[in-house]
């Protein structure tokens, strides 16, 4: 693969983050071997001590970035407290890294539901059956709920629980580094500007 073909050309060039971050994903979809939508996400804590741990990328559009969790869970819950979060992809056989900041909503009942119907089916099952975060005293456990709920939800749909649906970061800023020889590397920041206003662009020492 190229340096053209890695970069899409001087991305540093680029005025606009999400179309950029668009190709680099397209990019990784080509390298990495396993989930290269695969993003450690940050959160924060009531006693503001952060917490980070890897999730997987669903959706994007302008209006920000999407994933799903149980609400429930401590991230969940970190999130629902304090309304902001970080994230940072790092795709290692490309040597990039795009770094995304800013407050989180909750999606829409319509977006959490179209996407869990198209999760497999014992997916679903388990997203009734995991109490995420909380102590499990054996796997047995796990999998006694696990065929609890199967037989519960034998023939027919299987609901949405109430406690699972998907978070959108909307990004306050997004920052995309390219590794260079020498630890020059490229570092662009985008800031949003005000409503209306698009974004700015910072080139930053690497």
């Amino acid at each position: 693969m190229s340096e053209e073909r890695l970069t899409g050309g001087d991305f540093t060039e680029e005025n606009e983050p999400f179309a950029l971050f668009a190709t680099w994903l397209k990019d990784a979809e080509a390298s990495e071997i396993n989930d290269p939508n695969a993003v450690a996400l940050a959160t924060v804590d009531a006693d503001g001590l952060p917490n980070v741990r890897m999730v997987l990328l669903k959706g994007f559009d302008e209006r920000g970035f999407v994933f799903y969790t149980n609400f429930e869970s401590q991230k969940g819950q970190e999130i629902l407290g304090q309304k902001k979060a970080a994230m940072c992809f790092h795709w290692k056989s490309l040597r990039r890294q795009v770094r995304v900041r800013g407050p989180v909503s909750v999606v829409s009942d319509e977006e959490a539901d179209a996407y869990y119907a198209s999760r497999p089916r014992g997916s679903r099952i388990g997203a009734w059956a995991s109490k995420q975060s909380r102590p499990l005293e054996g796997r047995f456990a796990l999998e006694k709920a696990v065929a609890e709920y199967t037989a519960r939800y034998a023939i027919g749909e299987i609901p949405r629980p109430p406690h699972w649906s998907g978070f959108r970061i909307e990004p306050q800023s997004i920052e995309f580094w390219h590794d260079r020889p020498f630890r020059l590397h490229d570092r662009v920041e985008f800031r949003h500007a005000p409503e209306g206003q698009g974004w700015s662009k910072t080139r930053m020492y690497p």
